[in-house]
């Protein structure tokens, strides 16, 4: 809604008794529709929508594509497990979109890959490895390793470097990390999360990397959403490309607020527009509990 709501006032913790109910009703009405659908297809498809936390070896495209941000400007590429939006004029990724199941997270892991290259998906070509080399800079990746370390493919999809962005070090180690221990968190806690994540690439960087002027970002986001029963909900953050000790709760925003800074509309086509409305606008921090080992681990390094 970053360009289509007008003052949506920002709810406050706990949320109205109207919007559990409706949540009620649409969630049981969803799970109606996705058992009938399973019963026609022979519950053979992993639509990685509501209810289903079945794994096949690849979201497809068109399961994915309801989920998906609107009103970039990139070129919206699709890998068989995670898709992005390449902003030419920046050299990454505008935005990278997944979901993460229970099942993902609690999978064998397989080993980092470590094989960093060109994204041949790309039209106009993705950065070089010679862009990062000798910046200072950590090659930084959206959708972490980590998160797709189930599968080997999906593992090495990762190091596409259209999904690698230049992070400073202590960033990327710190409190980055600490937010993606966290969103594997709350992936087991809730079964299945949805997450889009990029940099703010409309607002003035910090300069630029190597011959193609690899834009350095001055903040990231990430927005993460669970629709899983009783109550759906969201929840957003924007972090500064820098060391940070301050503590991850603190930047946290509403999605709506992500949405304002980064020129984005996320998730617009996954719930009707009022539920959009009220999820987006809400932040309720009391229901995303913060692991405090992670905490401790940024400080510690």
């Amino acid at each position: 809604m970053a360009k289509f709501r007008m003052n949506h006032a920002r709810q406050g913790k706990g949320g109205g008794s109207s919007t559990i109910i409706r949540v009620g009703i649409f969630a049981a009405l969803l799970s109606g529709l996705f058992f009938v659908y399973n019963i026609l297809t022979g519950g053979k498809t992993d639509t990685g929508g509501w209810s289903n936390d079945r794994i096949t070896p690849a979201d497809t495209v068109d399961d994915r594509s309801y989920y998906l941000p609107a009103d970039g400007y990139g070129e919206v590429v699709h890998h068989d497990f995670f898709s992005l939006s390449y902003d030419e004029e920046h050299e990454q990724a505008e935005w990278v979109a997944y979901v993460l199941t229970r099942h993902r997270v609690n999978s064998d892991k397989s080993a980092r890959s470590e094989d960093f290259r060109e994204d041949p998906l790309v039209r106009t070509g993705s950065a070089t490895l010679a862009d990062y080399r000798g910046s200072g800079y950590d090659r930084g990746h959206l959708v972490p390793a980590d998160d797709m370390a189930f599968n080997p493919s999906a593992m090495s999809e990762t190091f596409y470097l259209s999904n690698i962005s230049p992070m400073a070090r202590d960033f990327n180690t710190g409190i980055w990390r600490e937010l993606e221990a966290n969103v594997q968190s709350w992936a087991r806690q809730h079964k299945k999360v949805y997450v889009i994540s990029g940099p703010i690439l409309n607002e003035p960087g910090k300069g630029s990397i190597g011959k193609q002027a690899v834009t350095i970002p001055n903040h990231y986001y990430k927005v993460v959403l669970d629709l899983s029963e009783p109550g759906l909900k969201g929840i957003g953050f924007i972090l500064p490309n820098t060391i940070t000790y301050e503590p991850l709760h603190t930047f946290a925003v509403s999605i709506d607020e992500v949405e304002q800074r980064t020129g984005l509309d996320f998730f617009p086509d996954l719930m009707p527009r009022d539920l959009e409305t009220e999820i987006e606008s809400d932040l309720n921090l009391d229901l995303w509990p913060f692991s405090k080992a992670a905490h401790n681990q940024r400080l510690r390094q």
